[in-house]
């Protein structure tokens, strides 16, 4: 029999879908409250998700998705910093 791995799955804050974690970007909220890009999806603190595409982040800066997510006012360079991410992954 063989076994197939399992995909972990995550909720966009945008959109509020559920895809496969690798196709999401990744946001850390960490123990000393910064918050970050996190591009590797492996450092610790509690995370949020998002689409990579800008439609979906637009929505999320919109509604105060990640605000709400991390109960906090999300900094100007956080955003700026998701806008950089975004950009690159939609180079490709």
């Amino acid at each position: 029999m063989i076994r197939k791995k399992k995909i972990p799955m995550r909720r966009c804050v945008g959109c509020r879908e559920m895809k496969e974690k690798r196709e999401l970007l990744r946001i850390v909220r960490n123990n000393e409250g910064e918050i970050f890009v996190d591009p590797t999806g492996k450092k610790n603190g509690r995370g949020a998700y998002i689409c990579k595409n800008m439609a979906c982040f637009e929505q999320a800066r919109k509604a105060k998705s990640l605000s709400r997510e991390f109960g906090c006012e999300i900094p100007q360079e956080v955003y700026d910093e998701i806008t950089r991410q975004m950009e690159a992954y939609v180079g490709k």
